[in-house]
């Protein structure tokens, strides 16, 4: 598969610098502009038909989200990943009406880059493989679908878990921070559930997007930025 073409569209030059040096640690991607500005990022679009912009929300010269509805009305291909500062419940419905892949809360932590690129370069792969479709096919695709959920005797609160989440390893996770008044990293919270870092880390970034954990970015022994997480109301020493 050929490398999946990106523009960086942040107007902090230094942010934008941190993405540019983030991608290139990641294999399978190519940057192919870095747009300060949404009329910038617009013609980078048309010039180099990117598969990816990596999209803040706030410019001087308007919002990432106006940037998103033109190229929706101009039926541009390209997807999105926003990674901003906008932790608005109604700021995260407008981006998921506009269709983007994935919606990334600043500081950014290169792991949850890594992430979600990662996982759309899986999703671009599914896509190119398929010739016709399959209701499980579309569920993987999907990852809000439900439709593939096994049933169960989940509280009817719980039922409408993204994919991926389950409810009794989301019990787990919610247990460990029941037991305790401190902040967790992922690493070490999945040492408490029996799960790898990249499980643990899905379950605590659902929690933070439902508001029961908050994150905040702690630096270690080395400068090593690391995102922990702890109960609403707990803040980090």
């Amino acid at each position: 598969m050929k490398p999946v073409k990106v523009i960086i569209v942040e107007d902090d030059r230094q942010i934008a610098e941190i993405q540019r040096r983030f991608l290139e640690k990641i294999s399978g991607f190519e940057l192919v502009g870095i747009a300060h500005g949404l009329a910038q990022a617009e013609d980078l679009v048309e010039v180099f038909r990117p598969d990816l912009l990596l999209l803040d929300i706030q410019f001087p010269d308007g919002t990432g989200l106006d940037l998103l509805r033109r190229l929706r009305a101009a039926n541009s291909e390209v997807d999105v990943i926003l990674i901003t500062a906008a932790k608005e419940v109604d700021t995260l419905r407008e981006a998921m009406r506009g269709g983007v892949f994935d919606y990334i809360l600043k500081p950014l932590v290169f792991e949850r880059l890594q992430e979600a690129l990662n996982n759309y370069r899986e999703h671009l792969s599914k896509l190119h493989a398929m010739q016709s479709l399959a209701q499980k096919d579309v569920d993987t695709l999907l990852p809000r679908s439900a439709a593939s959920a096994p049933e169960t005797t989940v509280p009817s609160s719980d039922i409408r878990l993204p994919k991926g989440v389950d409810a009794l390893t989301l019990e787990k996770v919610r247990m460990v921070f029941s037991e305790q008044s401190g902040s967790l990293s992922a690493e070490e919270v999945g040492s408490h559930i029996g799960a790898s870092r990249t499980t643990a880390r899905r379950y605590l970034e659902y929690l933070v997007s439902t508001q029961e954990l908050e994150a905040e970015v702690a630096y270690g022994s080395v400068g090593r930025p690391e995102r922990r997480y702890h109960g609403r109301g707990v803040h980090l020493n």
